[in-house]
């Protein structure tokens, strides 16, 4: 029986992308062998020139172990020699990802006719419900390599919701390049109606939404989070940076004064964790300064931190002035400042309960998405009280 891996490289939504691939395999009766096998599937990232490296040399060595290498995502549609140089039995498929599972399933073939029912390898469930963006921040290559925004049908996404609860999952996140841009015009769906019956589906013990920018973060969708029984008390909202001038720069088409207004209903009920670029060509030191001051006037927790990387066909590509170790320096101060307020956050946890998703061996994440950690059957739902903190979460009494 043919066998194949898959391995994803970047976000919730090449997480997404790799595993329709893998359930498409899987559906025509392939066999699946970790990191071994005839044909190998690397879902690529291509966000920052490191991403790439990655892709490039997972690509590669995927090549030394199977017969068949087929490289897609967001690397895959970058720039046509991105992989160039690399095996001959590596292939790159530059598709929608909406394609991409029937491109690859068609080139390996199927055995016969099988199709089976296939359970994502994860106890939460990442449910795609858009791609791609209309906007075009001067530093993002993502609409150039995703293409403009659209939206799955309301019907499907409901109908695959009801699937993988089915399938055991107890957690459902909704995951898209820019959720706030979801529409399904002909049933009258945007996201906040979507949330409110995606938490309403039999089975659906938690939502969450991967992330959605602070121009989306609305009073309608504001209310549909606080009114849905099923939806996690976390919310990811990106800032990239804290400085007007360079959130213009960028732009950005918000304010660091609108972004911290707009988040200032949730800061009580959501634990909230953001996204920002370190180092963009026009940061100094007083900019990266208001940046840390936004953050934690914001009340954020985890910050993923982005050493700005110049990408091709963006309108900043050719200009890095800011020095690595100076990027480097104010990532290490950025991310200093965010694993002090987990702590801080944590530490307000001890003596109360929680319930906790437990998705590996020893460990889970509460209701508002902090790390606990825990003695119990992976992908069951505990309920917990805080003893103490260590650094690498909360320690279950």
């Amino acid at each position: 029986m043919p066998s194949f891996s898959v391995r994803f490289l970047g976000c919730k939504v090449s997480h997404t992308d790799a595993q329709l691939v893998r359930e498409r395999l899987l559906a025509d009766g392939h066999h699946e062998v970790p990191d071994a096998g005839d044909v190998a599937v690397v879902n690529t990232c291509c966000v920052t020139h490191e991403a790439v490296r990655k892709s490039r040399h997972a690509a590669a060595r995927a090549a030394r172990t199977h017969r068949r290498v087929y490289v897609t995502g967001c690397g895959a549609n970058l720039a046509s020699d991105t992989f160039a140089g690399l095996p001959p039995n590596v292939h790159v498929i530059s598709r929608r990802s909406e394609d991409t599972p029937a491109v690859v399933a068609g080139d390996v073939g199927a055995i016969a006719c099988v199709q089976r029912e296939w359970r994502l390898d994860r106890v939460r469930a990442f449910v795609k419900i858009q791609d791609g963006c209309s906007f075009s921040c001067n530093f993002c290559v993502v609409p150039l390599v995703r293409g403009a925004s659209r939206s799955r049908r309301a019907p499907d996404v409901l109908r695959e919701i009801r699937r993988r609860v089915a399938q055991g999952h107890r957690e459902i996140v909704l995951t898209g390049i820019n959720l706030g841009c979801y529409r399904d015009r002909d049933a009258g769906y945007r996201l906040a109606r979507l949330v409110r019956e995606a938490g309403a589906v039999p089975g659906v013990a938690r939502l969450r939404l991967s992330s959605i920018e602070v121009n989306h973060v609305t009073d309608e969708l504001v209310a549909a989070l606080r009114e849905t029984r099923a939806v996690s008390r976390h919310l990811h909202v990106p800032l990239q940076s804290g400085d007007d001038g360079v959130l213009r720069d960028m732009a950005r088409r918000y304010t660091a004064g609108s972004y911290l207004a707009r988040v200032a209903p949730l800061r009580e009920e959501f634990n909230l964790t953001t996204d920002v670029i370190v180092g963009f060509p026009t940061e100094d030191e007083r900019a990266f300064r208001n940046t840390l001051d936004v953050v934690a006037a914001a009340g954020a927790t985890k910050v993923h931190v982005f050493p700005y990387s110049p990408r091709p066909g963006t309108r900043t590509a050719g200009h890095d002035p800011v020095p690595t170790a100076v990027k480097r320096e104010r990532s290490a101060r950025l991310r200093q400042a965010s694993h002090d307020a987990c702590l801080e956050r944590w530490r307000g946890k001890i003596g109360r309960d929680d319930v906790v998703l437990v998705d590996r061996p020893g460990r889970g994440y509460g209701d508002d998405y902090s790390p606990w950690l825990v003695d119990a059957p992976v992908g069951e739902l505990v309920r917990v009280r805080g003893a103490t903190v260590s650094e690498r979460g909360i320690l279950a009494a």
